[in-house]
């Protein structure tokens, strides 16, 4: 399994390590300094080379020499900045040359708050950590360097599609060039000793094929290419809180969150410029709908480094008039192959299960496709199987039966309790029987009243007369709570899936406009208060005191009142409109003759106590 590493200069020995490297290296410096020094006679200055003009495709400049050892490099550095715009029917994305990075990639399919298609760059976060497929490295003043440098853009269409482009030029603005999937993005830049290769694939899908390359001197430099600074619809505290890295070895999938307290084991943290090595299939940043997912060409060899960084944004960011702040952690990562260049395909779209199904990652022998899907990017909890058999169930009721997905889950609520019928027969035959037997039970209960708790031996022996009688009389006593144990794995299943699918984020139904968000008017909420009283108070509850029956009766419906007040509508909704199909079964059971005949025993133990 992974295990998080400090960069390779570091360790319990990186310090001592790098000294004695450095004091070594000077000697030898200094050595060969003084005998160069004795047998050649002083370098020639070289003329400077203007930086060559930004064109459409790359240009090479006059080659500058860097020194008797180095072969000539030729200069590639455009004078301006530029932009560059990919669209397909699912994204639009703009690079700029200005560090041949994204800086707005949109998914066209999806919205934000007010309306506008959304912006997965998140620009807080993007202004401390930097932008998408900027280059990371060890070394802060070349990753500067790398990220500000003007480079030039060069495209070409892929012979498969049909990509068109076309170029569009402003007054006092950067020249945009509009390309439309499938394409291909070159990228290009190269100075006295740095040179730098960017390369993008486009087709009609989420996926973006990279590939990227970094020499300094003629020697490889390990820079990654990363997705930064979070995911951009994290614009609250609560949206921060969502964000996790995730990623999946041959041993399973690993989460991290920023951080994470533990009670019974050591605490957990994301830990800036750390790296992770392979081999892992995927590794991406989340929040609670969508992801930027990595996926290596070569999973066996890649390594990953983890960014993390405490901002600062305004607490209540839909009131511009509060000035209150709060600090939250924005989370990135980026992938790299230490052997020479980076080859990877990145997804970054919805946390749609259909969608997250459709795209593998490489094989561990490199085979594209070969490798696990994504779905394991969704955190379905501990119950996960049985999540996604909800979900694909409530996803069939959507597609097939109707489309929408309030009343999609009303559907399949209704088909849930179907199944617990039998259940639900089993639990009034059960109460009926424990009707019948509650003066023998009184009896033994009184026999040994005089007990107290302590004496062991009569306990048990009050105990062995109990499971007698009920083996006697064909009662199961846990009978009667199987029906609601058995829906607290649905309860817990419907909570990951609204908490989790993207298909019901914005999804509408009535006065609802989100059934990922909270009943705005709370409506949903008292509606399971007050069908929890009516259905507690029509169930037969045997052998249960009054006083503890009505504390019941009030104590129940409240607590689940309680937890559907702040949960998504969707799990409130089921919860609600579970309680009303309940409160109708329980009536047409109570006109059978089971529950006439259990309504009139109740009713002669009611007047034998009153007289």
């Amino acid at each position: 399994m992974a295990e998080y590493q400090h960069r390779p200069d570091q360790g319990a020995m990186g310090d001592k390590n790098f000294l004695l490297y450095m004091v070594l290296a000077f000697v030898l410096v200094m050595a060969l300094s003084s005998l160069l020094t004795k047998n050649q006679p002083p370098p020639q200055q070289q003329p400077t080379q203007p930086a060559t003009q930004s064109q459409p495709q790359p240009t090479n400049a006059a080659p500058t020499a860097k020194g008797p050892s180095q072969s000539p490099v030729a200069i590639k550095q455009a004078q301006s900045e530029t932009e560059t715009v990919v669209e397909n029917g699912l994204y639009k994305i703009t690079f700029t040359n200005r560090g041949a990075q994204v800086k707005s990639w949109m998914l066209k399919k999806y919205k934000d708050d007010k309306g506008n298609p959304l912006e997965l760059i998140n620009a807080t976060a993007a202004a401390k950590m930097g932008l998408p497929l900027s280059l990371w490295t060890y070394d802060a003043e070349l990753r500067k360097r790398l990220n500000e440098a003007l480079y030039i853009a060069g495209s070409a269409e892929k012979e498969s599609g049909r990509g068109t482009q076309s170029l569009d030029v402003k007054k006092d603005s950067a020249p945009i060039l509009h390309l439309d999937a499938p394409h291909s993005l070159t990228f290009d830049y190269a100075d006295q000793d740095v040179v730098v290769h960017k390369h993008f694939s486009f087709d009609h899908s989420y996926v973006v094929k990279i590939e990227t390359s970094v020499t300094r001197n003629g020697q490889t430099v390990l820079a990654y290419p990363v997705w930064p600074s979070s995911l951009g619809d994290q614009q609250t505290p609560a949206g921060y809180a969502t964000g996790r890295m995730v990623w999946q070895t041959p041993e399973g999938i690993q989460r991290q969150a920023a951080f994470e307290k533990h009670f019974f084991k050591a605490n957990s943290w994301v830990s800036d410029g750390n790296t992770i090595p392979g081999p892992s299939y995927w590794t991406g940043v989340t929040d609670q709908y969508f992801a930027a997912v990595f996926m290596p060409a070569n999973p066996q060899s890649c390594m990953m480094v983890t960014l993390h960084q405490p901002i600062e944004i305004p607490k209540d960011p839909g009131n511009p008039k509060s000035t209150e702040k709060e600090v939250v952690h924005a989370l990135g990562l980026g992938i790299a192959n230490p052997s020479g260049t980076t080859q990877a395909e990145l997804f970054v779209g919805p946390k749609a299960v259909d969608v997250l199904d459709s795209v593998r990652s490489y094989g561990l022998d490199g085979e594209p496709g070969s490798g696990s899907n994504l779905e394991g990017v969704i955190d379905f909890g501990t119950f996960g199987w049985f999540a996604k058999l909800l979900f694909r169930a409530l996803n069939w009721t959507h597609d097939h039966l109707i489309p929408n997905w309030g009343w999609a889950i009303v559907v399949l609520t209704f088909i849930i309790n179907l199944v617990f019928l039998p259940l639900r027969l089993t639990q009034m035959k059960t109460s009926l029987k424990m009707q019948k037997i509650q003066p023998l039970v009184q009896t033994i209960n009184k026999k040994y009243e005089k007990y107290g708790l302590r004496d062991q031996e009569k306990q048990q022996q009050k105990q062995q007369e109990l499971m007698a009688l009920y083996k006697t009389e064909g009662v199961n006593m846990y009978s009667g709570c199987l029906p609601l144990l058995l829906q607290l794995p649905i309860l817990y299943a419907f909570y990951a899936v609204l908490a989790n699918t993207v298909e019901l984020r914005q999804a509408s139904w009535l006065w609802i406009h989100d059934m990922s968000a909270p009943d705005p008017l709370h409506l949903l909420p008292v509606l399971t208060i007050i069908s929890m009283v009516i259905v507690q108070r029509a169930t037969p509850q045997p052998g249960i005191d009054a006083a503890q029956r009505r504390m019941m009766n009030i104590m129940m419906p409240l607590m689940f009142g309680f937890m559907t007040w702040a949960v998504a509508a969707g799990l409130a909704l089921y919860w609600a409109t579970s309680n009303l199909i309940s409160l109708v079964q329980q009536w047409a059971m109570n006109q059978t003759p089971l529950g006439r005949e259990i309504k009139e025993l109740q009713l002669k133990r009611l007047r034998k106590k009153n007289k």
